[in-house]
């Protein structure tokens, strides 16, 4: 499975850099017929803007019908996923 691992900071600044960076996890992902899986467990700084990236990237994951999901998330992102009330669309594809 392919996976992606978010930086150690992601905040309005880095996300649309980040976002045109995934672009080859999705083909490989996509040519692997695999989920992509994102592993957040180095990200330290953020704010909302991460959401929307991880939600941007979702989205274009299931529009190839790539499978989708977020590891290693911090309590306190987390928890901010909750208060959107998204946090189920970042479980691991079976998990759904």
């Amino acid at each position: 499975m392919p996976i992606l691992q978010l930086p150690v900071r992601l905040t309005r600044e880095e996300v649309v850099g980040w976002v045109r960076s995934t672009q080859s996890a999705l083909a490989e992902a996509l040519s692997a017929g695999e989920p992509l899986q994102i592993d957040a467990s180095a990200l330290k700084q953020f704010d909302s803007a991460a959401l929307a990236a991880l939600l941007a990237v979702r989205r274009e994951a299931e529009a190839k019908g790539i499978g989708f999901g977020v590891s290693g998330m911090s309590a306190t992102l987390q928890s901010l996923a909750d208060v959107y009330g998204i946090e189920e669309l970042f479980a691991p594809p079976a998990a759904r």
